[in-house]
Formats: C-alpha cells, sequence, structure tokens
C-alpha cells in the first residue's frame, strides 16, 4: 500500500491532538494546516491524495477543481454536514466521505443546557454572585415540566432531544419529513405540521438538515405564528433562521428568548479567537447585545466521546478508501440520512 498523505485543513490543537492519538494505529502522513481551505489554500495540499476537512470549510467548484488538480483522491469530512461542499462538481474526479454520526448525545444534551440556562439566566447569576451580588431579580423562569416542546426533525439526534425532554415531563410535537411512525407509538409523541408547532410549542428546537425546504423555515412569517415568549433553540444549521427577521422578533418581544450555537454567516469568526477586535458583521454584533440570546460558537458536538468518534471513523473512512484501491477510481459516494449537525 503506497504511503497515505493527508492535508489537514482548519486544524486546532484539540484537532490535532485527537487525530495523532487515533493515528498511532494507523500511521498515516499527516500535515496540519491552520488555515481553512478555500480557493487561496487549496494549493497546500501539495501531493497528498486526501484532504481533510471541517464544516466551514470551503469546497467550492473553484476548490474541487484545485484539488484534482493536485491529484487529491478523497475529501474525508471530519463532520456530518457537507453543504458546504460541491458535491455535482466532485463527482467523477473526488470521492467524498464524512462522518454521518460521532454522538448525538452531545448534540442533544447542549441543546438542553442552552434551554436551561436561557430559562433559569444561570450565566447571569453566575456574573452577578462574583460580585457579591446575591440579588435574584431578573431571574425568574418557568417549569419546563408540563409545557409543549416542538421538536423539527427526528433523526438520532432529535429522537435523543425528544426523550431528554420527556424526561422532564414536557410534552412533545415532532415534525419531519419522513415521520417515524414506530417511534411515535413507542414514545407517546405526536407528529404534526410546521404550523401547528409554531402555535402551540412554547420551546422550538431545531434538529434538521439544511435544506431548499428548511432554508430561513424560522423567518417572520412562521414567527408570526408563534406564543408571545416561546424559545428557540438551534443547534443544527444556521441557515435554518433568517437572522434579521429574529432581531427584529427579539427588538418587538415578541420571542421571549433564542439558543444559538450556529450563525447563518458564523464561517468567519467561529472556532476563532477574535476578543479585542470589533465585529463587522452586524447582525451577529446585535445577536450579541440581547440580554435574552445566548450564543455557543458551534460547540454542540464537542465532547471527549465525538471528537474520538470523528478520528477514529475518519480514519476508517480513509482506511476503507485505500483498501478498497480506490486510489486508481474516482467515485463520488457522500450518503446522508439528513439526521446529523456537524
Amino acid at each position: 500500500m503506497e504511503d497515505i498523505k493527508i492535508a489537514f485543513f482548519d486544524a486546532k490543537n484539540y484537532d490535532i491532538k485527537s487525530f495523532d492519538s487515533m493515528n498511532k494505529k494507523y500511521g498515516y502522513s499527516i500535515k496540519y494546516y491552520s488555515e481553512k481551505l478555500n480557493p487561496d489554500t487549496a494549493l497546500l495540499s501539495g501531493d497528498a491524495q486526501i484532504v481533510c476537512a471541517f464544516v466551514n470549510d470551503d469546497i467550492s467548484k473553484e476548490v474541487v477543481q484545485i484539488l484534482y488538480n493536485q491529484g487529491v483522491k478523497l475529501i474525508a469530512l471530519r463532520c456530518a454536514g457537507y453543504n458546504n461542499v460541491d458535491l455535482q462538481e466532485a463527482h467523477g474526479k473526488i470521492q467524498v466521505v464524512r462522518v454521518p454520526s460521532y454522538s448525538p448525545y452531545a448534540v442533544a444534551e447542549h441543546a438542553l443546557a442552552l434551554m436551561m440556562t436561557l430559562n433559569r439566566k444561570t450565566h447571569k447569576a453566575y456574573f452577578r454572585t462574583r460580585d457579591n451580588n446575591f440579588n435574584i431579580n431578573g431571574f425568574l423562569g418557568f417549569d419546563m415540566n408540563g409545557k409543549t416542546a416542538g421538536v423539527i426533525g427526528t433523526g438520532k439526534i432529535g429522537k435523543i432531544m425528544i426523550n431528554i425532554l420527556k424526561g422532564l415531563g414536557m410534552n412533545i410535537l415532532a415534525y419531519d419529513l419522513y415521520p417515524d411512525k414506530e417511534f411515535e407509538k413507542n414514545t407517546s409523541i405526536t407528529y404534526v405540521d410546521l404550523q401547528y408547532i409554531y402555535e402551540n410549542s412554547d420551546v422550538i428546537s431545531l434538529h434538521c438538515p439544511l435544506t431548499k425546504e428548511s432554508y430561513h423555515m424560522i423567518n417572520s412569517d412562521s414567527i408570526s405564528l408563534m406564543k408571545k415568549n416561546v424559545m428557540i433553540i438551534n443547534t443544527s444549521r444556521g441557515q435554518l433562521i433568517d437572522t434579521k427577521a429574529l432581531i427584529k422578533a427579539l427588538k418587538e418581544n415578541s420571542i421571549g428568548s433564542a439558543g444559538l450555537d450556529v450563525y447563518e454567516e458564523e464561517e468567519e469568526y467561529f472556532f476563532e479567537d477574535f476578543s479585542g477586535i470589533n465585529i463587522d458583521d452586524d447582525n451577529l454584533a446585535r445577536l450579541l447585545t440581547f440580554n435574552n440570546v445566548l450564543v455557543t460558537s458551534h460547540q454542540a458536538f464537542f465532547t471527549e466521546e465525538a471528537m474520538g468518534n470523528i478520528a477514529e471513523t475518519t480514519m476508517e473512512n480513509i482506511k476503507q478508501f485505500s483498501i478498497n484501491n480506490l486510489f486508481l477510481h474516482n467515485e463520488v459516494c457522500c450518503k446522508c440520512d439528513g439526521s446529523e449537525k456537524k
């Protein structure tokens, strides 16, 4: 078997630690680049047969062509999402693989953390008590028990989210393009249409993939149907929410709170340190000013278990590619069940 060389883009310290540890079992030659993959950096792939990319890398038509000309045979995504890849351009040139599942518990549990933090204002309490201020004014929350949660998307993550919320005693409304009737029966949830979820949910949690149909599904029209003071949680894809419409609703106090682990224009900012630097994105800057909005930096996937699973699955994808002698073939394979975030 020829020496397998991997050009690893958008590498952070935690990526290097995780993949170096896993690579002891495989012995691949990995060259790490802190730069994101884009038309200006694609040539860094050099003589690597494989490029390892992440969720905010640019794998557009131009990048695919550059990588193909460089002799890259495989793009190994270390994430579940692939909407940043021009699969049509890659077809017949470079194979694309991904990590369809790493830890759905990680994402669902983070969504719960956003809900509980926004509801009980624990983030605010932390800073107040550190200043020796033990006043609880402004921290009034509500019992989750007995409230109605609308879960949009019932893939692996959505199902775990439902089970968690049922454990809190919440009533569950669910929506999915392909309802799982067996799951509905076993868990006593109710599949309904989106309008019903918008009109009846106290909390709405998004767990669906980004498609033409789901793009900006949370918009001025859908928000107008929602209960006043509804809580919206998004740990899935930033472009599910029309940010301008969300900001308008927050300003008008028609939305109670929002927990966002993703943002539709996050590519430039998330995973990077901009402390001490003004943010040029007016919408993101405005979101950060609301005291009822909690933004985290696409970290829902970020647990020890998930990082280990991501590294192992990525390495196994590369191993199977080499075992099957796919260096001699140029087929695209990107199977997706639409159930995962990262």
